[in-house]
């Protein structure tokens, strides 16, 4: 079956999924078809859902064919660009005074979400603020990495091949860029990118990573590669505060915050793995387990004398001698 004529198929599927269904007159007239391609899409939608009801109806003695929800639930998750022209709408409605009808559509918004597959939420949010950022309903202030546009593509076509990546790299270590050819897994976003990859002409199988702004040149290349049944890249990235990894920090990091940070502190997500206890003077106690304590030292500064380090020790020295008093407002 051709890519047009399946998405034709699921675009029926969808129409079959009414109340009442699909007729061969609906068929043929959402198609522009003639009787027999209509017959012909019928006998390929129940070939293609075998749950698919018939009947004749007794007042127009029509035949009708219906698809349960159920069927197709797993083939109806939105895209990226129908949520975010959900979300559009929602503040087209509220800039009109429409109030109550953003706030309807806002539930709607909500449910669909709440019936995306988890492992198809994650990528969509990520697709979706991008979609808005370039409709121009998001921004993104701060500081952030250059970008190499060339080198942002070919890392974007080689992922989802996924493809071999042939690219010039400049390691700290190293005064010019070389050239390695890597299987490229996933990408990291922090205050720095990270290109997740193996290097081909590594014998070790280490997952290695390539800071983005630091890849002067990338190739895709011809040749794929299978991906690793036993790499899980949020599972990865959750080794780590942010996108730097050190597997010699790795650890359980605690946190206290004073009892006046503790309510702003309690609304931030720290890390995918925190567990958070409030003690009895009212401060907060975050701790999960990860490395790079050079990210947590950048964030823990803007929080000031509000927060102490209670583990690794290493991480403590590191953020006493700077912790400061004075700043007007908390993160």
């Amino acid at each position: 079956m051709s890519f047009s004529k399946a998405v034709d198929l699921l675009r029926l599927a969808m129409m079959a999924t009414s109340r009442r269904g699909v007729c061969l007159a609906d068929v043929e007239a959402e198609f522009d078809c003639v009787r027999r391609t209509a017959q012909r899409m019928i006998g390929a939608l129940e070939q293609a859902f075998p749950a698919t009801e018939h009947w004749i109806d007794e007042g127009d003695r029509r035949h009708y064919w219906r698809v349960p929800a159920r069927a197709i639930a797993q083939l109806l998750s939105p895209s990226a660009d129908e949520l975010a022209a959900m979300t559009t709408a929602v503040g087209e409605l509220r800039r009109t005074g429409l109030v109550a009808e953003a706030e309807q559509l806002v539930g709607l918004d909500r449910k669909v979400r709440a019936l995306i597959p988890p492992e198809s939420g994650w990528r969509l949010a990520v697709d979706e603020e991008a979609l808005l950022e370039a409709l121009g309903y998001a921004a993104r202030p701060g500081p952030q990495p250059a970008v190499a546009a060339e080198v942002d593509r070919a890392i974007s076509q080689a992922l989802k091949g996924p493809f071999h990546l042939r690219l010039a790299y400049r390691s700290r270590g190293e005064a010019e860029a070389s050239w390695r050819t890597i299987e490229p897994l996933g990408l990291l976003l922090g205050a720095r990118r990270y290109l997740v990859g193996r290097d081909l002409a590594k014998k070790d199988g280490r997952f290695r990573h390539y800071r983005v702004e630091d890849i002067s040149e990338a190739e895709v290349l011809a040749s794929s590669f299978s991906y690793p049944a036993d790499f899980d890249l949020r599972a990865h990235a959750s080794r780590a505060f942010g996108s730097y990894h050190n597997d010699a920090e790795f650890g359980e990091v605690v946190w206290r915050f004073a009892p006046h940070a503790a309510e702003r502190a309690s609304r931030f997500l720290f890390h995918p793995t925190q567990t958070s206890e409030r003690c009895e003077d009212g401060s907060l106690i975050v701790r999960f387990s990860a490395s790079g304590h050079l990210e947590m030292v950048w964030h823990l500064y803007s929080w000031g004398s509000s927060v102490e380090v209670l583990a690794p020790q290493a991480l403590a020295e590191m953020v006493g001698p700077y912790r400061r008093a004075d700043f007007p407002s908390l993160p």
